[in-house]
């Protein structure tokens, strides 16, 4: 059965924050299903980011987060994909490949230039980000600072 990927709103919160809570789990965070919730009524309130949900089976299996920001250089908007997360139990079922289709799809129905997402040097996932079309930056390195 192929997913079913709609765009989310504020009243999807009740799916998508068990998710949102896992992914951060998976990212060694500690479950906050609360703080889940308020990050996302943030995001919907201030809607400051594009939410994509996946169903399968009638269940919430996963989601893509997108954010907007803009390339000076080339004077177009561009969109951070920054979350992506599919529940163990529904991996292997192409949800990963659906929601990533539907935000290049909603990244070109929106004429912005392109996706850039950052990942793990060991995350099995970079296979499939190529076979659908991204190109790994091998020219410059990525920074950050943090604020303490």
């Amino acid at each position: 059965m192929s997913p079913s990927i709609k765009k989310a709103t504020q009243d999807h919160i009740p799916d998508i924050a068990p998710l949102l809570d896992a992914y951060r789990v998976f990212y060694n965070q500690p479950s906050d299903l609360p703080a889940a919730e308020e990050f996302l009524k943030a995001r919907f309130t201030k809607q400051d980011s594009d939410l994509f949900l996946a169903y399968c089976e009638e269940k919430p299996a996963g989601f893509v987060q997108l954010y907007s920001s803009f390339s000076t250089v080339s004077l177009r908007p561009v969109y951070i994909l920054n979350d992506l997360f599919v529940a163990p139990e529904f991996r292997k079922k192409g949800i990963g490949i659906a929601l990533l289709k539907e935000a290049q799809e909603f990244c070109r129905k929106r004429e912005f230039k392109g996706l850039a997402l950052e990942t793990a040097v060991d995350n099995p996932a970079q296979a499939l980000y190529e076979k659908l079309g991204w190109e790994k930056d091998v020219h410059c390195f990525h920074y950050f600072w943090t604020a303490r």
